[in-house]
């Protein structure tokens, strides 16, 4: 089978390997499609220490079951359904502890970024039963992959906890903030202002029902007063450098509430006293619990023509270097990449 290689920072290689075996209690999927994540890409480069050369990464997928591993259940989870998979493993002796917030379960790890584990940057990947969810078998099964990505802005979302009425900033509108924009509609919310240089993401969020602003056409706090009619209750950081943040707290009204979901540094520096004597609550946001995941896959399902704007792009595996380099760079598209695995079946 094929599989993309972090052979070295900024060097992505199609690699025959074998394909995996699902042991006990565990399933083995045929993908059809894995997204790029902010993540996969800062990786990429060894920005954010998170991944390293040897791996092979993904973890925004969905495909199809193709074998069972002793003791799962073929009527749960029949060969041949659309599946999608949460990355988050939790250990069997840890789940019952960590139920409803698995993301902080101390024993967890997250396929995609455990650097011993073959992800989804392939043709097969091998994944616990219990982390396996099936997929609408009316949508497109590429579509599947949106559910990751939504599930991480459904979390960040919940954590801020809006009312429908409430005024709400997003600050990036990549794929994490256009998918915040629909995990704020499916709370109710839609009083929405998104921040974001790149006119073509402007165009984009702006078809998903946010109000666009472009930050070079003034302060942020001035252009989410003049457009929500005040300053916000809730912003969502999306990007997570130390002049978002900043931005952010400034565009919050005084007690209000910023999450913090972007990582594109590792290391913030933040105005202390736009937090303290002003009294806002900076919460920090990583994953989902495994109801996220699975109220995101349930959407999805219920609302495709709805999620296929987030995609702008689908390459094979062959032309994944090409696509990672851009996205580096910063010259991709609006919405995510997808990597295709299905257009030709491999058999080794």
């Amino acid at each position: 089978m094929r599989a993309l290689v972090l052979t070295d920072f900024h060097r992505l290689d199609v690699v025959e390997t074998q394909r995996p075996v699902p042991g006990p209690g565990e399933v083995l999927l045929r993908l059809c499609a894995t997204g790029i994540c902010g993540s996969d890409f800062h990786g990429f480069t060894g920005d954010n220490g998170r991944r390293a050369p040897g791996q092979v990464m993904g973890h925004e997928s969905s495909g199809t079951i193709a074998a069972l591993g002793e003791g799962v259940d073929d009527a749960a989870l029949p060969i041949g359904a659309p599946a999608t998979f949460n990355p988050v493993v939790v250990p069997l002796d840890q789940l019952e502890e960590y139920r409803g917030r698995e993301q902080h379960a101390p024993g967890k790890h997250v396929i995609g970024v455990a650097q011993h584990i073959q992800a989804s940057f392939a043709d097969y990947v091998v994944v616990p039963a219990r982390n396996v969810l099936l997929l609408d078998p009316m949508m497109p099964l590429e579509l599947g992959a949106l559910v990751e990505p939504l599930a991480v802005a459904v979390h960040a979302v919940r954590l801020g906890r809006p009312a429908p009425e409430s005024k709400v900033l997003i600050i990036g509108g990549g794929p994490i903030g256009q998918s915040i924009v629909i995990a704020l509609k499916m709370a109710g919310v839609e009083n929405i202002a998104l921040s974001e240089m790149n006119p073509q993401r402007r165009e984009l969020v702006t078809a998903l029902g946010a109000k666009a602003l472009d930050p070079s056409a003034g302060t942020t706090a001035d252009l989410v007063t003049e457009t929500l009619g005040g300053p916000a209750d809730l912003t969502l950081d999306a990007v997570g450098l130390s002049p978002t943040m900043a931005d952010a707290l400034s565009a919050t009204a005084l007690g209000g509430r910023v999450v913090l979901v972007g990582m594109g540094s590792p290391r913030l520096e933040l105005p202390a006293f736009a937090i303290s004597t002003e009294e806002r609550t900076v919460v920090g946001s990583f994953t989902y619990s495994a109801q996220d995941f699975a109220d995101a896959t349930t959407w999805i399902g219920a609302h495709a023509a709805e999620a296929a704007p987030l995609v702008s792009s689908e390459v094979p595996p062959e032309k994944a270097q090409e696509a990672f380099a851009l996205l580096a760079a910063g010259q991709g598209p609006a919405g995510k990449i997808l990597v295709r695995f299905d257009q030709e079946e491999v058999s080794a």
